[in-house]
């Protein structure tokens, strides 16, 4: 498996939005997040820019007419024309070195305020390959995942602790040794869970690595639990080393709350797989025309060292498009270098079920996921158990190109499945 060739200069695509020139607009930009100011200094010699400047690839000039700007500004727009374009700036390594942190600051800092614009969007990045080497990426990937998961084949099929919050350490452990018979592979704490008074971290992940250890000595198959150990950096790496002590297989990190920096110092010291969790995500990309593609946005996070990463599901409870959300997960699966694919695991979640199963195959094409349905699993007519086997039956049918509702005929917990859902 290879990647695109890794450019020479670390280059950014965006969508933008101006009153008036494109063009102006875009040098603009480009000066205000390299060598330039908002006015000529001394400094800022033919040589230096030569040097150190942003360049302007590529400019289109999109057709469409705009009425009315997308975003606020302060400057004057009563009878101004508004164009769309799409731009590609480069920048030289030596600005800023193979730094994730000063990379966000080049090519998502300042630019959005820039009052030449009234809407700006990034699109994709291309690293060189000097970022490859100055971080692990994702430690496990796909096939850790699959070989400490138990799955060798087919979508990890998951679920997350409902009630969100409320349950107890021996309540949640109850909830995770029926989850455990009923033939899970994967099971996550929900992204508000983490360490309060009600349910501390410490005594939740005792309780639980107890009955999944036991399940394990029965059935020589351990089921995965991503613990949220979104903290400060000294709680995560204490939390994540009393996981691994008491024999856990995967730990989760919302990434929005820990930061840059936190993910990539949790890249460097975990021994086990990162479950990335993208909460917050809809601020910085829910308006078309300001923020983040997922594109450019997650191939940050697995570079820092994310195993796992969250794309949404199909027909989902949020107000993403399925377009968007197979997007997601394909560019999860799209290799960051020729030799580093740095490959993440695609999860699907979101208010996902049976019915979802047989469109997420056909759009995805592979099994290389995991589909994490809580209320889908654990409400279930006939209890978690049977919402395991519904949710694994679903996949079955989609991989092997059965509909549905034949495959239910002679599988009563599917059978149940689609009526609940219906």
């Amino acid at each position: 498996m290879t990647g695109e060739t890794p450019p020479v200069r670390i280059e950014a695509d965006y969508l933008v939005e101006t009153i008036g020139d494109p063009a102006r607009a875009v040098e603009t930009m480009a000066g205000e997040q390299s060598s330039g100011t908002f006015v000529p200094v001394p400094g800022e010699t033919p040589e230096l820019k030569a040097r150190s400047a942003a360049r302007v690839e590529r400019l289109e000039i999109l057709d469409e007419r705009v009425e009315t700007a997308a975003l606020p500004t302060t400057a004057k727009t009563a009878g101004a024309e508004i164009r769309r374009a799409r731009a590609t700036l480069s920048w030289p390594l030596d600005n800023l070195g193979p730094s994730l942190p000063n990379l966000m600051a080049t090519v998502a800092g300042n630019l959005f305020e820039l009052r030449a614009f009234t809407g700006l969007r990034l699109l994709d990045i291309r690293l060189p390959g000097a970022f490859a080497d100055a971080y692990p990426g994702p430690r496990h990937g796909i096939a850790g995942t699959r070989r400490l998961s138990g799955v060798a084949d087919g979508p990890v099929i998951g679920t997350i602790i409902k009630p969100s919050v409320g349950l107890g350490p021996e309540e949640t452990a109850a909830l995770v040794e029926s989850l455990c018979a009923g033939g899970i592979d994967f099971i996550k704490d929900d992204e508000l869970q983490a360490d309060g008074p009600a349910c501390p971290f410490d005594d939740r992940v005792r309780a639980v690595m107890r009955v999944v250890n036991a399940h394990a000595d029965r059935t020589g198959r351990k089921p995965m639990v991503a613990f949220n150990l979104t903290g400060d950096l000294d709680q995560m790496r204490r939390r994540h080393d009393l996981v691994l002590a008491e024999g856990g297989t995967c730990v989760m990190a919302s990434l929005n709350a820990v930061g840059l920096v936190g993910m990539i110092e949790l890249g460097r010291f975990s021994q086990l797989p990162i479950h990335a969790h993208r909460n917050g995500w809809g601020a910085l990309t829910r308006h078309p025309l300001l923020g983040w593609s997922y594109v450019a946005w997650q191939k940050v996070w697995r570079l820092a060292g994310a195993d796992h990463m969250h794309v949404n599901g199909l027909a989902n409870k949020f107000s993403e498009d399925d377009d968007s959300v197979v997007a997601s997960a394909r560019t999860c699966l799209t290799p960051l270098f020729p030799d580093k694919p740095c490959l993440a695991m695609p999860v699907f979640s979101s208010g996902q079920g049976v019915r979802q199963a047989p469109g997420t195959y056909a759009a995805l094409g592979t099994t290389d996921l995991i589909v994490t349905a809580g209320g889908g699993i654990v409400a279930h007519p006939g209890g978690p158990g049977a919402g395991v086997r519904a949710l694994r039956q679903a996949w079955d049918a989609a991989v092997a190109g059965i509909p549905l509702d034949a495959h239910a005929r002679d599988h009563r917990e599917l059978e149940q499945a689609l009526g609940a859902a219906a």
